[in-house]
């Protein structure tokens, strides 16, 4: 399957600068750039579309360079409803060591190249950016864009100078990128395509070149109607730390059948005979969940490694086998890898919001008074200290141990 055939198949096409995909399979030039900003220190499942359908590209010849922005990042990415916390810099550093980690885990390119756009920001002068960058832009252009008028529009929350001159920043990016190391196609999510257009604008006027920018749909959660990421509050995270192997494998096989074809092609390396092969299983017999298997495993192999996967998928069977007060304090300990974990010595209110089983005490306080909380296979309805290695569970399928 060509690259323009398999990025229509998996679904990552959305708007696009190129008039005919085609054009992706014999292009002369084979370098793009991704950007992502360090607004926190690790990527969702939203920005994971992304990284897979550049991870498509790499697959069929082209370089990938990675902007994780130093600069972007002191600003924020503009929200559609207010302005983001800045972040300090010793923050953004972290941030941003982290998501490059986990982008070049999920490329898979020995070829990736991180560059960072604070390195060329920092001694950018503000007249300087003013005359080569300003001057080309006219507001009327900047006024239309979208994410502008949903903040100055009627019942809109406002936009700062700083985040209104985002997308100029962003544009000056490709600019930048197209003069060192002559990339001219940029891949983003689908609500980044108008900064990408900054850029396509800077390069035509200034350099007299043509580039262009390929992005991918937003994944919508299929049963929130959400798009997936960490500003819509239903975040998965990449990180092990945030969202645990457990609980992300988990997210994956709870998909609704109506999706799981959809997010087989997204999120999982498996190819067309595999999926129609896994599909036409799911359709001879739906319970058996064989396609959301195969997409728990595609995904969490991807973000977490072959071992995690295999792991986690034993894990849950033994979970879900019950008896779980047979279990001993080793095997607990064990399946504390991959499971979100609290300090012992608490009171079981605190622990089942520390490892996240419940958003607050008062909640938890309802589900064990509802005979939904269990400790080592023992329902619990009072706040007990726990003081002892322990399996917590929630409800059928969410689980937390204490260390």
């Amino acid at each position: 399957m060509k690259l323009s055939e398999e990025l229509i198949w998996r679904g990552f096409a959305a708007e696009t600068t190129i008039k005919d995909p085609t054009e992706l399979d014999t292009r002369t030039s084979k370098k793009f750039y991704w950007g992502a900003d360090p607004s926190a220190d690790s990527l969702t499942i939203g920005n994971l579309a992304a990284a897979m359908m550049c991870a498509c590209f790499v697959r069929h010849g082209y370089e990938p360079y990675l902007l994780v922005g130093g600069a972007t990042g002191q600003i924020g990415d503009p929200k559609d409803n207010g302005e983001r916390d800045l972040k300090s810099l010793d923050e953004i550093e972290h941030n941003k060591a982290c998501i490059a980690a986990q982008m070049k885990r999920v490329v898979q390119s020995p070829d990736l190249t991180q560059v960072d756009n604070y390195d060329w920001f920092k001694e950018m002068k503000y007249l300087e950016f003013l005359r080569e960058v300003g001057k080309v832009f006219s507001m009327t252009q900047l006024l239309d864009r979208q994410f502008v008028q949903n903040r100055i529009g009627e019942g809109g929350s406002g936009i700062s100078y700083a985040e209104f001159s985002y997308t100029l920043i962003q544009g000056y990016d490709f600019l930048h990128l197209y003069r060192t190391f002559g990339i001219d196609l940029q891949l983003c999510g689908a609500d980044q395509f108008g900064n990408c257009s900054s850029g396509i604008h800077l390069i035509k006027r200034l350099e007299g070149a043509t580039a262009d920018a390929w992005s991918t749909p937003l994944v919508i959660d299929p049963v929130t109607g959400r798009k997936f990421g960490k500003s819509e509050g239903n975040a998965v995270w990449l990180d092990a730390k945030k969202t645990s192997v457990f609980d992300f494998y988990q997210f994956w096989v709870n998909q609704p059948d109506e999706a799981v074809e959809y997010l087989l092609k997204i999120y999982t390396l498996l190819e067309k005979p595999e999926v129609d092969e896994i599909m036409k299983k799911q359709a001879k017999d739906p319970g058996q969940r064989v396609a959301q298997k195969a997409l728990a495993r595609g995904t969490t192999e991807v973000v977490h490694g072959k071992d995690a996967a295999e792991a986690v998928i034993n894990l849950s069977d033994r979970l879900f086998a019950g008896n779980l007060g047979e279990l001993s304090g080793e095997e607990i300990s064990e399946m504390g890898v991959y499971l979100a974990q609290g300090q012992m010595g608490k009171k079981l209110l605190d622990l089942l919001v520390e490892t996240g089983l419940c958003a607050s005490k008062g909640e938890a306080r309802k589900l064990a008074a509802a005979g939904a909380i269990s400790v080592n296979g023992v329902k619990m309805t009072e706040d007990t200290a726990v003081d002892q290695i322990a399996l917590l569970k929630r409800g059928k399928n969410k689980f937390a141990v204490v260390m």
